[in-house]
């Protein structure tokens, strides 16, 4: 069935040059071999020791010397670090030292920013690094690497999401990463993944208002608050590891090694639990904009755009769900996504995006009980997320990224009625639950929640 499909698995030797407004996409796609043989295993993890021991005088050599280039530290470190394991490929010197340059800039530019808590990283988890000299896929089901004891063939598990890359015409590289599972004696293969993407030219725009317990997307007119609920994920896990401290304080005493082992436990599964939020509503909204050929309209937001916020929050947990709720997190979800398919993104201004009228420009009176707020001059109720979609629509039309003048806003089709609730729906955005989107079904078949046919 995926015999035609084994062709598409030769590794690429060289990158081409590629044509103006084509986009290069990189995916990894982790696949886990078959259960080796004792024995086989054991020269993995011997090759793993070596490897890791490499690692680690090259991390030291380079925070000791300030070494952040790959080139640098393997024409001044690389044949020291060869001879001391003259049995292993040579390559394994190369990689190590690329894997060590890494590890050295991002401690370095931890501790330049005064965030590194020791003065030395720690090599804790290690994946070997492997090129295409020291790895090569045989069809699809088996990878070949080369070791101190030569070359040993694996077989691999295929899954779901490495054939829907192989079937869709990516292309797999030479990069590749691979990571002992002594529990099961297996090997976790990190493949890499590169496909050219070329950006169409925008037919229209949607705008999307990026919020920390929803977001708000206008499309045809529409605006639609999708909810994410994160304030509640934040809150539950803050609760839950208050808890574990309390309990675990009483009974090991304070920053026992049982407690830091739970704490990284809760925040690994928050950390998933939000990442499979922001990307499934992503993808979401990626695939309607390619539906539509339109692009998508985002707020240009500064570095940590949540410290300006809570500089103004006294409530201490207000202050932490705003800094854990990661806007730019948000946003680059959709880029990411927007590049596999091709849809062009737009930043715009964001200032004050939600306290001007997008009909007649003027300030919106906010009461502060909640989101709604009256135009100064016509009277209209606004809802403050309807408000900045159609506000970054106008930056959008005054010219992809400027802000928008007078004369565009007789193009957005705006009901300009002193009601709530106009004939355009233009006031109040739809709401929809998590648990209605996440179901990966397209806007139009939620009926469900009574919305829209949004028209194509």
């Amino acid at each position: 069935m995926y015999r035609a499909n084994a062709a598409r698995l030769t590794v690429n030797e060289g990158a081409d040059e590629r044509p103006r407004g084509v986009n290069e996409v990189t995916r990894t796609v982790t696949v886990r071999s078959e259960q080796l043989p004792r024995r086989t295993f054991r020269a993995f993890v011997e090759l793993e020791g070596m490897y890791r021991n490499m690692v680690e005088q090259l991390v030291l050599y380079a925070v000791n010397n300030g070494v952040t280039k790959f080139t640098r530290l393997r024409a001044e470190r690389y044949r020291e670090v060869r001879s001391l394991y003259p049995q292993l490929p040579s390559h394994y010197a190369y990689t190590a030292c690329q894997d060590a340059a890494e590890r050295a800039h991002s401690f370095l530019r931890l501790k330049k920013m005064g965030r590194a808590r020791k003065p030395y990283p720690e090599v804790r988890g290690v994946s070997i690094w492997l090129d295409d000299h020291l790895w090569r896929a045989e069809g699809l089901t088996s990878i070949n690497i080369a070791t101190h004891r030569g070359r040993v063939r694996v077989s691999v598990e295929l899954n779901r999401h490495f054939l829907r890359y192989v079937n869709r015409g990516w292309r797999l590289t030479s990069e590749a990463r691979v990571k002992l599972d002594r529990r099961d004696r297996r090997l976790v293969f990190y493949l890499t993944f590169r496909k050219e993407v070329s950006e169409y030219r925008p037919k229209a725009y949607i705008t999307v208002d990026v919020n920390e317990d929803a977001e708000a997307v206008l499309i045809d007119g529409i605006v639609y608050l999708f909810e994410t609920n994160l304030s509640r994920v934040t809150l539950g896990y803050y609760y839950r590891r208050k808890r574990v401290q309390e309990k675990y304080d009483r009974v090991y005493g304070s920053g026992s090694r049982p407690a830091r082992r739970v704490f990284r436990r809760l925040s690994n599964n928050e950390r998933l639990l939000k990442r499979e939020i922001r990307w499934k509503l992503a993808t979401l909204i990626v695939r309607e904009a390619a539906r539509r050929q339109a692009a998508i309209v985002l707020e240009r937001l500064g570095r940590g755009p949540a410290k300006g916020m809570i500089e103004r929050i006294n409530d201490p947990q207000l202050r932490h769900r705003v800094f854990q709720a990661a806007f730019k997190g948000m946003q680059r979800a959709i880029e990411e996504k927007a590049k596999e398919y091709g849809v062009p993104v737009i930043y715009v201004n964001p200032r004050n995006t939600s306290k001007v009228c997008p009909i007649h420009g003027t300030e919106i009176i906010y009461d502060g009980r909640n989101r709604h707020g009256v135009c100064s001059k016509g009277g209209e109720t606004w809802h403050r997320d309807v408000v900045a979609c159609y506000n970054l629509l106008l930056r959008a039309l005054g010219g992809d990224g400027g802000d928008a003048p007078s004369r565009m806003r007789a193009l957005a089709t705006l009901d300009g009625g002193p009601v709530p609730l106009g004939p355009t729906a233009a006031h109040e955005p739809t709401p929809i639950a998590r648990g209605a989107w996440a179901r990966w079904k397209s806007l139009g078949a939620t009926s469900d929640h009574k919305l829209m046919r949004m028209s194509t």
